[in-house]
C-alpha cells in the first residue's frame, strides 16, 4: 500500500508539472509607438478642429467692435460672441445685432440696438432743452441704462418721424446717439431681417476703448 501510494502522490504530481510546463503564457500586449501616438494625437484634432470651424460658422462667431456708436455698452476694439442669424429667432426691441445695409459703405457690417421692429412706429421728440426722447408705440423709452449721454439733433439728414417700420424689418440706433449712424440716417433707413448677420450675446475680450487698458470685469453678457 505503502508503495502503491507513493506511486500515485508521485504521477499526480508529474502530471500537475507537465500541465504547467505546457501551459501557453498569454501575449503581452505591444505598446503602440511613437509614431502611432502621433498619428492618432492628429486624427482626434482634426475631429475637434472641424468640430469648432462648423460651430464658429453655423451656431456663433466672434466679431470686433470698431468705432465708438455703442458706447457704453460696447467700445473700440471689443470681441463679442455673435449668435447665427439662423439661430435667433424673432427679434426684440433692445437687442443688439450686426448687420449689413449695402446703401451704407458698401455693406460694412454695422452693430446697434434694435428700436423697434415691424408694425412699431418710432417718434423721435427733440425737446427744447436740446435733449430728445425716443418713442415706440406712443411709449417712452425708458433708456438711461444704456444710452451715452442726451441725445442732440443731429446736423445729418434724418428720417421723418413718426416712422412706421416695415414688414421684415427692423429700426436700430447705437447707444452712444451723438456719434452713431443708425436708422436715423437715411443712408441706413431700417434695416431688413435678411441683411441681420446675428444678435450679440456676450462680450468675450474687452478692447481698450478710449482708456489705456482692458477692464476684464466687463466680460459676460451683453444686454
Amino acid at each position: 500500500m505503502d508503495i502503491y501510494g507513493a506511486k500515485t502522490d508521485l504521477g499526480w504530481k508529474g502530471f500537475a508539472k507537465m500541465e504547467e510546463e505546457n501551459k501557453i503564457e498569454p501575449k503581452k500586449k505591444e505598446k503602440p509607438g511613437f509614431l502611432y501616438e502621433i498619428y492618432s494625437l492628429l486624427h482626434d484634432l482634426v475631429y475637434i478642429l472641424a468640430g469648432i470651424t462648423i460651430v464658429f460658422v453655423f451656431v456663433v462667431r466672434l466679431v470686433g467692435v470698431s468705432g465708438p456708436s455703442m458706447m457704453p455698452t460696447l467700445q473700440d476694439g471689443d470681441y463679442v460672441v455673435l449668435l447665427s442669424n439662423v439661430w435667433i429667432g424673432d427679434l426684440e426691441g433692445g437687442d443688439i445685432i450686426v448687420a449689413r445695409q449695402e446703401s451704407f459703405r458698401d455693406g460694412e457690417p454695422i452693430i446697434k440696438r434694435v428700436i423697434a421692429t415691424q408694425g412699431q412706429t418710432v417718434d423721435v421728440e427733440y425737446l427744447p432743452s436740446g435733449g430728445a426722447i425716443v418713442k415706440v408705440d406712443g411709449v417712452v423709452l425708458k433708456e438711461s441704462s444704456y444710452i451715452n449721454e442726451e441725445m442732440r439733433e443731429p446736423t445729418y439728414m434724418q428720417c421723418e418721424f413718426p416712422f412706421t417700420v416695415e414688414e421684415g424689418c427692423v429700426f436700430v440706433m447705437g447707444d452712444n446717439r451723438n456719434h452713431s449712424a443708425d436708422s436715423r440716417y437715411v443712408e441706413i433707413g431700417q434695416i431688413e431681417l435678411s441683411q441681420v448677420l446675428g444678435k450679440v450675446l456676450i462680450l468675450a475680450l474687452p478692447g481698450e476703448g478710449e482708456g489705456s487698458s482692458r477692464d476684464f470685469s466687463r466680460i459676460g453678457a451683453v444686454s
